[in-house]
């Protein structure tokens, strides 16, 4: 589904949901005038299209020991190795992201550590240890200021 084919139904639907996406389907239905299986389709047609990517709960990480919030900056020996790295990287299951980058880094992984040691480990032990790899530097987050999806505005559909 290309951005043009997004109406202001389904724009409606996408702000709705992207505040709250365990609304109830009858609940969205009744705020856009529309019934609960119009809804339904939509969703699905925004899904099988690829715009809404995923529906899951977020758990705080903190909730299971994880109180270190840490953002990595890699450097590999040639780019070309973006790949093989981040196979390796699929297997430490404390990282839950990696970017491929422009700047100083030719990745950026987000990861959750439970306290400065284990980071330690990751980094000197598991990171620091794959082929490519020649530098990292690491950031730690000490807060969390802003979480937020994407703003969805029924002004930005493209009518032409």
């Amino acid at each position: 589904m290309a951005l043009e084919k997004i109406d202001n139904l389904d724009k409606k639907i996408l702000g709705i949901l992207s505040k709250n996406a365990r609304i109830p389907f009858k609940d969205v239905a009744a705020e856009c005038n529309v019934s609960r299986a119009a809804v339904h389709q939509r969703v699905q047609h925004l899904i099988e299209g690829g715009i809404i990517t995923g529906s899951g709960f977020d758990v705080n990480p903190k909730s299971l020991g994880y109180h270190t919030c840490t953002y990595v900056g890699i450097t590999l020996e040639r780019g070309s190795m973006y790949r093989k790295v981040c196979e390796r990287l699929l297997h430490i299951p404390e990282i839950v992201e990696c970017h491929f980058t422009t700047g100083p880094y030719t990745m950026l992984v987000k990861l959750y550590a439970r306290d400065n040691e284990q980071l330690m480990e990751l980094l000197n032990d598991q990171l620091q240890s794959i082929p490519g790899v020649v530098a990292t530097e690491t950031l730690i987050s000490l807060e969390q200021s802003i979480k937020r999806e994407i703003p969805v505005k029924c002004e930005d559909i493209n009518t032409d």
